[in-house]
C-alpha cells in the first residue's frame, strides 16, 4: 500500500513542476483509508497555429487499476462566469480507459477543424469511474478539469479592460477582453487612494476571447461611488499589470 504522506510529498513535487495531481479517498471500516492517485500532465494545452493534435499523459500512482471517462466540452465564459457546453470539436481516444496500477495511459486529443478567427477554447474532463463500494466503505469519485486554448493561424492577442460596476449594494471587478487570445490574471489586488486593501472572490484566473470575467469585490461599501477610482494590480501572461479602474454604475 502507498504511504499517504509519501503519496503528498509526490503529488506536491509534480504540481510545482506543471503536473496536476489529484487524490481518491476511500474510506473504511476503523477508520483506515486507502489513497489512490491519478496525476496528468500537463495542467494546461495550448496548442500553436495549425496543430490539430495534442496529448494527455494519465498516471496511476495508485495500488488498484482505476477507470477513467474523457469527455470534451466547449468552454466560453456567459455572463462574467464560466460555462461548458458538450462538443464533439475536440475528440478524444480512448474516451474510457482501464489503467493498472503503476502504468500510465496516453490520451490523443484531436481537433475536427482549426479555428479560425480568434483562439477556441475548450476544457476536457477526466472522471474517475470508481467500482461499485464494498459495505462499510465510501468512495469519492474524482475531476479534473484541464483547458485547452487552439491558436488561429494568423497572430491573435488579447486586449482587456477593466472597470468597476456598483449595483443594488453589490460590487464587481470586470474584465472584457475583445481581443484574439485568453489572457490569465493572478494575484489580483484592488486598493482605495488611501491605501485600503480591498478582497475579490477567488475562482478563474482565464478571460477568454470575447468575453467578460467578473469578480465579486467582498466589501462593496468600501468601493468609491461611481465616477471614482481603484488602483489594479495583477500578473497577467504578458507581464504586471498596474493601472487605475474606474467605477461605474449599473442600472
Amino acid at each position: 500500500m502507498i504511504d499517504p504522506q509519501r503519496l503528498k510529498v509526490v503529488c506536491r513535487r509534480m504540481a510545482s513542476a506543471g503536473v496536476l495531481a489529484a487524490a481518491l479517498a476511500v474510506a473504511l471500516p476503523g477508520g483506515a483509508a486507502m489513497a489512490q492517485s491519478l496525476t496528468v500532465l500537463p495542467v494546461s494545452i495550448q496548442m500553436a497555429p495549425g496543430q490539430m493534435s495534442t496529448e494527455l499523459t494519465v498516471i496511476n500512482m495508485g495500488d488498484a487499476e482505476t477507470s477513467v471517462q474523457v469527455r470534451s466540452f466547449a468552454w466560453n465564459q456567459t455572463g462574467g462566469e464560466d460555462a461548458l457546453a458538450s462538443s464533439t470539436e475536440v475528440l478524444a481516444s480512448p474516451p474510457l480507459t482501464t489503467i493498472p496500477p503503476g502504468t500510465t495511459q496516453v490520451v490523443r486529443l484531436v481537433l475536427r477543424q482549426p479555428p479560425t478567427g480568434h483562439e477556441a477554447t475548450y476544457r476536457i474532463l477526466l472522471d474517475q469511474v470508481p467500482p461499485p463500494a464494498a459495505p462499510g466503505t465510501v468512495r469519492i469519485a474524482l475531476r479534473l478539469s484541464i483547458p485547452v486554448f487552439a491558436e488561429p493561424a494568423g497572430r491573435v492577442v488579447p486586449h482587456v479592460k477593466f472597470r468597476v460596476e456598483r449595483s443594488a449594494g453589490q460590487a464587481y471587478l470586470i474584465a472584457l477582453n475583445d481581443g484574439g487570445r485568453h489572457e490569465t490574471f493572478r494575484d489580483i489586488k484592488l486598493t482605495t487612494n488611501d491605501g485600503t486593501a480591498l478582497k475579490t472572490d477567488d475562482g478563474s484566473p482565464y478571460v477568454l476571447s470575447g468575453a467578460t470575467r467578473r469578480w465579486r469585490i467582498a466589501d462593496a461599501a468600501t468601493v468609491p461611488a461611481s465616477g471614482g477610482s481603484l488602483r489594479l494590480t495583477a500578473r497577467a501572461d504578458s507581464g504586471v499589470l498596474a493601472q487605475p479602474v474606474s467605477v461605474v454604475a449599473t442600472p
